[in-house]
């Protein structure tokens, strides 16, 4: 079904973990204060499915998305992780994957039946994960296709919430698809880094779409006199945390 010969762009690196492995750092309080910020719109919402995107690459939303499934998992739901970036996918090297070449793409080809077939536990209690699987020639035409629907079908029935790590927006049409499939959107924009206009770009791309925006995350702040991070009540959340390349 894929050709292993075409083996797609080199991997990124993995995220990461600092909930786990710095459960008392100023970074992982912020990450508290978004999970309980999205909290309140679930409550308001019901919310059951949320994407993680980014108007460009290497802005750190897999860092988020991680560690957001992370905090939701340690406050007692049961939530499933998606790496629907079929073309640089980080999950499986994140959670440390033995299986990575079993994923999301071999159900999206009828490979396997049930979505639960790929879902992988992780060392972080109520917290497994669905790597993206081998990559496909064609990442679009599966994320669009009615099957992808059925994964978050399917997997309402054993899990409270469904987190998906989306392509950005920009380069490709993958994670405006995937808006329009999920019950809210948050939006990684990375200080001094993303270009203005590509921001403006991407909320339209998504509005488009017809997604629930359901605020920004700031990241890489560096800000003097908010101690690293800050929450200015108009969604838009920051914290001090730059990625190592």
């Amino acid at each position: 079904m894929f050709n292993r010969k075409n083996k797609g762009p080199e991997p990124v690196a993995p995220a990461n973990l600092f909930t786990v492995n710095e459960p008392s750092s100023v970074i992982t309080e912020q990450v508290k204060t978004i999970r309980t910020n999205v909290s309140f719109a679930q409550q308001a919402q019901s919310l059951r499915t949320i994407m993680v995107t980014s108007a460009m690459a290497s802005e750190g939303k897999s860092t988020v998305t991680a560690n957001l499934a992370v905090e939701f998992a340690q406050a007692g739901k049961r939530v499933v992780l998606i790496d629907a970036d079929l073309r640089r996918s980080t999950v499986n090297r994140t959670f440390r994957i033995r299986e990575a070449n079993r994923g999301l793409t071999n159900y999206l080809v009828r490979q396997i039946d049930n979505i639960t077939e790929v879902c992988h536990p992780t060392m972080v209690e109520n917290l497994a994960v669905i790597p993206s699987g081998p990559t496909p020639p064609n990442p679009a035409e599966l994320i669009g296709s009615p099957l992808m629907a059925t994964v978050f079908d399917q997997l309402k029935q054993y899990f409270d919430l469904i987190i998906v790590d989306a392509p950005p927006i920009l380069p490709v049409t993958d994670g405006q698809i995937l808006s329009n499939m999920v019950d809210g959107v948050i939006l990684v924009v990375r200080q001094n880094y993303t270009d203005k206009r590509a921001v403006v770009d991407t909320k339209e791309r998504l509005e488009q779409a017809q997604a629930n925006i359901l605020g920004v995350v700031l990241n890489d702040v560096r800000s003097e006199g908010h101690s690293g991070y800050y929450n200015n009540g108009d969604g838009y959340y920051g914290y001090e945390y730059s990625e190592k390349k």
